[in-house]
């Protein structure tokens, strides 16, 4: 399957932003979808990932409640919608797909995701 991730930009602090991966290739409902980011200097931190038909999703305890994952699967994409940004967000955002039947622990290391796609440049000003 191929990812592509897009919708980064620069906003100001407080700002919301929305994130889309749109998928191509492979059956979009076969795959969870997570997304990760990883800021200059830093490793690459899980963010949130949803399920193969969008019925359970995990986010990172810090995201939560700022973050929403959702997809559809009828038009191949998953949103990351954040709210109240920081410029503690700011980073590369990244989805990637894995071929599970649900989503549990390993849906928060990078390692076990099989697709990446290319990134979307997140900035928040201060």
């Amino acid at each position: 399957v191929q990812l592509q991730a897009s919708g980064g930009g620069l906003v100001q602090a407080g700002d919301s932003l929305r994130l889309s991966c749109a998928a191509s290739g492979r059956p979009f409902g076969n795959y969870n979808i997570g997304w990760f980011r990883q800021a200059p200097g830093k490793v690459r931190e899980f963010v949130a990932a949803v399920s193969r038909f969008g019925s359970s999703a995990v986010y990172a305890d810090h995201l939560q409640g700022r973050f929403t994952i959702s997809r559809d699967n009828a038009k191949n994409t998953v949103t990351l919608q954040m709210y109240s940004l920081t410029p503690e967000d700011t980073a590369v955002y990244y989805c990637a797909a894995q071929r599970r039947d649900r989503i549990g622990p390993g849906s928060v290391r990078s390692e076990d995701y099989d697709y990446w796609g290319q990134g979307t440049q997140v900035t928040v000003s201060s």
